[in-house]
């Protein structure tokens, strides 16, 4: 009697120290949001940073096929007032955004054309006015917001921890978010710099469910940017324009333009 005594003793104290899986899961969860409150915080503290971003996207054809665009950005900002933004289309398109802390200039070259507008302000007065008053898009431009955290938080319903993962041999951990309207993807860079190395949305409320998703690299946190690099000059031959309010994106069919 006194083995299968013993024999119990050990099997509960076993039991007893090991989590269970609802235990486990809210660990994880706790850890994801975690690490996303430190990226938010670090991305919304860097006084000036540089990045490229490798972004693709989802058009969702008539038949349901899903064909995928994309374009490269290359991105510089000088809080609290000056951003640069380079764009280049895998089909050779060009285009761009400058902010200089007093005006917004937008251009692209293969349709000679660019706009400006008067913003003096932050830069986060600026994208604010650019996306909802000019009724422009900006991707990825909440990533680069001093209020990253709060939209973080009104977006993000649940999160967890995937675990960790290697992205371009940089070791991240892998965050799985879920909101009302999309699923995210999130991996962070481990270590003193958590810094986001790739990111994919899923819009889960939209037609055939489209994704995007972004690749950051050579993440630069002290970058030589003095105000030359966000000053803007028309290219040459190109004729100014109004801004217009953007046209309903075509998610049904046809490629996006």
């Amino acid at each position: 009697a006194r083995p299968t005594a013993l024999l119990i003793v050990l099997l509960a104290g076993v039991f007893a120290g090991t989590p269970t899986p609802s235990t486990a899961a809210s660990e994880r969860d706790a850890q994801a949001m975690v690490i996303l409150q430190r990226m938010a915080d670090f991305l919304s503290q860097a006084q000036r940073l540089s990045v490229t971003a490798e972004i693709g996207f989802d058009v969702v054809q008539a038949s349901g096929e899903k064909l995928e665009f994309g374009e490269t950005r290359q991105i510089v900002i000088r809080r609290p007032d000056r951003m640069r933004v380079d764009i280049t289309k895998r089909d050779g398109a060009t285009s761009g955004f400058r902010f200089n802390g007093q005006e917004i200039a937008v251009f692209n070259t293969r349709e000679q054309v660019y706009a400006t507008a008067a913003k003096p302000g932050t830069l986060d007065e600026a994208i604010a006015y650019f996306i909802n008053d000019l009724d422009m898009r900006f991707p990825l431009a909440e990533l680069f917001s001093t209020r990253l955290a709060e939209a973080l938080a009104a977006k993000v319903g649940t999160a967890y921890n995937v675990g960790a993962e290697r992205i371009m041999g940089i070791p991240c951990e892998h965050l799985a978010l879920r909101g009302d309207q999309n699923d995210m993807q999130l991996w962070v860079a481990q270590g003193d710099q958590p810094l986001p190395c790739r990111l994919v949305i899923t819009y889960k409320a939209a037609e055939g469910q489209p994704q995007f998703w972004a690749q950051f690299s050579d993440w630069n946190l002290s970058p030589d940017v003095p105000d030359a690099q966000f000053a803007f000059t028309p290219p040459e031959g190109a004729a100014k324009i109004a801004f217009a309010a953007r046209k309903p994106v075509p998610t049904v069919a046809g490629k996006q333009k």
